[in-house]
């Protein structure tokens, strides 16, 4: 068994700590990790972006399941807006996957590197700025269906579960940050579902590792699902401990440095 092996439930716990932290999907840490590592286990470069991608979207389900169910006990969750959104997101989802799996390798990092450019300008800035929150707010409509489907596009694009997109939407409609991440938790379970059954259901060009349904890994998907279970309720312990603006500055320069390494990657 490899050193990645053991790699894998520390990306997870990681993953599993800032999502707690910050209410962000832990797709941005995982894809990058993924893609340095999935190599050392046969992937090819031409299929390592995909597999890193679908097996982040299937991590995300199994973990998303668990954070929206914790949210939903608490009455968090805005279920009216969650299935306004949750046409689009389906739609958008399965129509990422489908365009990703027919891009190069080195389109698909320099995606990646600038959603996590323009994610860690977003949390630096604080833009965009929210409206002053209130109780009775409920986003519903078409036009959430149509920005699911532009939320689950990207986030099936990029691996996350939509989280970076999700919330900043919510929050400038006036909904409360803390019913925005709740609502956004369920949203990312609806995304993580239709992107990874996408790329479950694609056929790869080449012979992928032993476990592998289409485009996913499923013992890795498996290993990461679990850390971040277990860490996520520490994640969001901490997050009543230490200060929200800190933790936004010290994941935006994380961000970067992810931006960095894969440009110099996709290279």
């Amino acid at each position: 068994m490899g050193l990645e092996w053991c790699l894998y439930p520390l990306a997870g716990i990681l993953a599993g700590l800032l999502a707690g932290m910050l209410g962000v999907g832990g797709g941005l840490v995982l894809v990058p990790i993924l893609v340095f590592l999935l190599p050392h286990q046969g992937v090819d470069e031409a299929s390592v972006m995909p597999v890193a991608l679908a097996t982040s979207l299937a991590s995300i389900f199994l973990t998303g399941i668990s954070s929206a169910y914790a949210h939903h006990k608490r009455g968090a969750v805005l279920w009216p807006t969650s299935f306004w959104l949750a046409p689009g997101l389906l739609l958008g989802a399965a129509l990422g996957g489908i365009l990703a799996v027919q891009l190069s390798a080195s389109t698909l990092k320099f995606g990646v590197a600038i959603f996590c450019v323009l994610v860690a300008m977003q949390m630096l800035a604080s833009w965009p700025k929210p409206k002053p929150a209130s109780e009775g707010v409920l986003a519903r409509g078409p036009l959430y269906s149509l920005a699911g489907t532009v939320i689950g596009f990207i986030s099936s694009i990029v691996g996350i579960g939509g989280g970076s997109l999700t919330v900043p939407l919510l929050v400038t409609r006036g909904i409360a940050p803390v019913r925005a991440v709740a609502t956004s938790s369920a949203c990312g379970v609806v995304i993580a579902l239709s992107g990874a059954i996408t790329y479950a259901s694609l056929t790869p060009g080449t012979v992928l590792p032993a476990g592998s349904i289409g485009f996913i890994n499923v013992p890795v998907a498996l290993l990461i699902a679990v850390a971040s279970m277990l860490s996520a309720p520490l994640g969001a312990r901490w997050a009543h401990r230490l200060p929200a603006a800190r933790l936004k500055q010290i994941f935006a320069g994380f961000l970067l440095l992810v931006a960095v390494l894969l440009f110099q990657n996709a290279n």
